[in-house]
């Protein structure tokens, strides 16, 4: 009979391409990995690897049983986070996916209070871009992942938890500098620092004021929301800072001024990302309504009259 052992050595090998590290990985000996794997090979009348002193290959028959393997995988560890469901809150291990127009800004505002309440935690955390983590939560590498929305997610459930707008950054020496709302008519003409793309800000960005993507070709571009930021301070033009990151980009500076974007709210959309059958819908629940207050009390201390100065 074939065991879940079996296709989870032989989906380790195949992450590995290695047996000695396969076996490393799944915490058994190299000759015990490589005896389940013959006996799954026999067992299917098939050969899955290709192997010598110096590479392991995957058959194309061996493909085909390892994308089920993967499936199979997939299941029982829905099957296992649906038990864990009757266990207290956030007790069992969680991956969690951020992009990083987010990650940096969020994170260290609602990863304190989840600690208070829930000491005993364990939460990994990945930051990739936006079609990385999509495809990661897809294939049940990840649990779950925060996104901006609006973003391509066909085929997974998206939970909304936070929406923002953005502001624009201005050297305080620009004419910009003396408005109280800055319009996308008055930025037409003004040399916008965007992120490279990939980023789903720029878009999102873009999308609010109108602008079409092809008419921003021109536009200097940095990596990083930083970055832009330290630019703008170097006075090579304006930029987009989302809310969650006024504080730690642009406060008390000297030389920048954040101004509202005046165009129809919210500009984007904060949202948990995960798969149609994933067992633990609960715990994101419990998770939004924790990152909802912390993002209310963080938006409540920076005021209005506190952006204005900025």
């Amino acid at each position: 009979m074939i065991t879940f052992k079996q296709l989870t050595y032989a989906l380790a090998v195949d992450k590995t391409r290695h047996f000695k590290h396969a076996a490393e990985l799944c915490s058994v000996s190299q000759s015990a990995l490589s005896t389940a794997i013959s006996e799954l090979e026999n067992q299917l009348d098939i050969q899955i690897f290709e192997r010598d002193n110096k590479k392991v290959l995957t058959t194309p028959m061996g493909e085909l049983v390892l994308q089920k393997a993967r499936a199979i995988q997939l299941e029982m560890n829905e099957l296992y986070q649906l038990c864990q469901n009757h266990k207290s809150p956030l007790s069992h291990p969680m991956s969690l996916g951020v992009i990083p127009t987010i990650g940096p800004y969020l994170l260290p505002k609602v990863l304190p209070g989840v600690r208070k309440q829930y000491p005993d935690f364990h939460l990994t955390i990945i930051e990739e871009q936006s079609n990385v983590l999509v495809e990661k939560v897809r294939s049940g590498k990840i649990d779950t992942a925060i996104l901006a929305l609006p973003y391509a997610i066909e085929g997974l459930h998206s939970f909304e938890f936070w929406e923002e707008d953005f502001y624009v950054v201005t050297h305080r020496t620009d004419n910009l500098a003396d408005h109280q709302q800055i319009s996308s008519e008055e930025l037409r003409d003004v040399p916008l620092l965007l992120l490279k793309d990939g980023h789903c800000l720029k878009d999102h960005a873009l999308a609010a004021c109108k602008f079409p993507v092809v008419e921003m070709k021109q536009s200097l571009s940095g990596t990083s929301l930083n970055t832009l930021v330290q630019m703008v301070a170097g006075r090579m033009g304006s930029t987009f800072v989302p809310e969650m990151a006024l504080d730690q980009l642009i406060y008390d500076s000297a030389e920048i001024k954040a101004i509202h974007l005046n165009e129809p709210s919210p500009h984007r959309k904060i949202a948990f990302v995960t798969r149609l059958n994933y067992a633990s819908t609960r715990n994101i629940e419990l998770l939004m309504n924790l990152f909802r207050q912390q993002l209310m009390q963080a938006r409540n201390k920076l005021t209005t009259s506190a952006i204005n100065n900025l």
